[in-house]
């Protein structure tokens, strides 16, 4: 089948992104907690690989290209510039290698640009330095040959628009995804409508929400974009039960945690007794769904099987989808007549 690019695949339909390789490649031992910088593109590319294909099987039409704090600042503050670019380069062409090996469809592959953490709105020459390194990343992208750009986790509305502008000067198209932070609104005074309305204005082919909050407290932010945007409208939640209390994961307890923690929260590395199960992801994904939300998935701490149950959800199958949950012979709640029926009938015991 001839690869579609990203505007066809919207017209005709969602379009599923699989995200959360920080969280993801942390579990699997090949990244650090923390400094969270994916030097596992040059260290461990066959890990990288390996997580891209499972999350592109599982149902993901992206391959993300795992550039997330690959960033100058990042590198600076881990003493190792000198790998820069060569990681921007290497974490691109392991995604299109990977994107190649889909059996029905070659995947796109998307670069990626994110929240820069030096930002200062009253700072003119943080904006100046924030640019550069947004188009250092983008010239990469460009010259490695990917479909689009996915700038994410912007929590200044300026910083957003600073990447939207590096990204258009490169001809590329551009999603455009804001974190929010607790105050539920952006640092720098925009609603999170406002903003996407004005990146849209401003050319993003997809605005929308990514990353902080769980799906309970990132819905009602995305149904506000939804009426505001005319556009393709995206929402990649965290995998976690954040609340009206605590909106983002940053500050999410455990009340059921008896031990003392690393870090003064859950965040980063103690939230797994926080999880929303498969179904309940996949019930909010068809409510994002109904309303209009075209570019799905999820962010830290999404699994392949989060993320085949979110494409389940909207209607597509995923090339692993014949592994997908049946408990039909399953030896306690299977149904099927030749099971041995003391088990059945003891499963209430169990």
């Amino acid at each position: 089948m001839a690869k579609r690019s990203l505007e066809q695949r919207l017209q005709e339909g969602p379009v599923i992104a699989g995200e959360g390789y920080l969280f993801e490649l942390e579990r699997r031992g090949y990244l650090q907690a923390g400094s969270f910088v994916p030097e596992v593109a040059i260290d461990n590319p066959e890990a990288l690989k390996q997580t891209y294909r499972d999350f592109m099987l599982a149902g993901s039409d992206v391959v993300l290209a795992f550039t997330y704090n690959a960033h100058r600042e990042k590198m600076r503050i881990i003493g190792k510039e000198e790998l820069l670019e060569p990681l921007n380069r290497n974490a691109i062409r392991l995604a299109k290698e990977v994107a190649k090996e889909h059996p029905v469809e070659e995947a796109l592959v998307a670069g990626n640009i994110s929240n820069t953490n030096i930002y200062d709105i009253n700072d003119p020459e943080s904006k100046e330095k924030v640019r550069a390194m947004f188009a250092e990343m983008v010239s990469w992208c460009k010259e490695e040959g990917v479909d689009f750009i996915n700038g994410e986790t912007f929590y200044f509305h300026e910083e957003a628009v600073i990447a939207l502008e590096e990204i258009n000067k490169a001809g590329i198209p551009a999603v455009i995804t804001l974190g929010l932070m607790g105050e539920n609104i952006l640092r720098d005074g925009y609603t999170v409508e406002e903003s996407c309305q004005i990146l849209e204005e401003k050319g993003a082919l997809v605005v929308g929400m990514n990353c902080f909050r769980g799906p309970n407290t990132m819905q009602p932010y995305i149904e506000k974009i939804r009426e505001n945007v005319d556009g393709y409208v995206g929402a990649l939640p965290i995998p976690y039960r954040t609340t009206k209390e605590h909106p983002t994961f940053f500050n999410l307890p455990d009340g059921g945690c008896s031990c003392c923690l690393p870090t003064e929260t859950t965040f980063p590395t103690s939230l797994d007794p926080l999880y929303h199960n498969r179904y309940e992801l996949a019930a909010w994904a068809r409510e994002a769904h109904d309303i209009g939300i075209n570019y799905l998935g999820l962010c830290c701490g999404a699994s392949p099987a989060m993320i085949r149950e979110v494409t389940e959800a909207v209607g597509h199958k995923a090339i692993n989808s014949k592994y997908s949950p049946d408990m039909y012979k399953h030896f306690l709640f299977g149904k099927d007549e030749t099971l041995n029926k003391s088990n059945v009938e003891y499963r209430t015991k169990a």
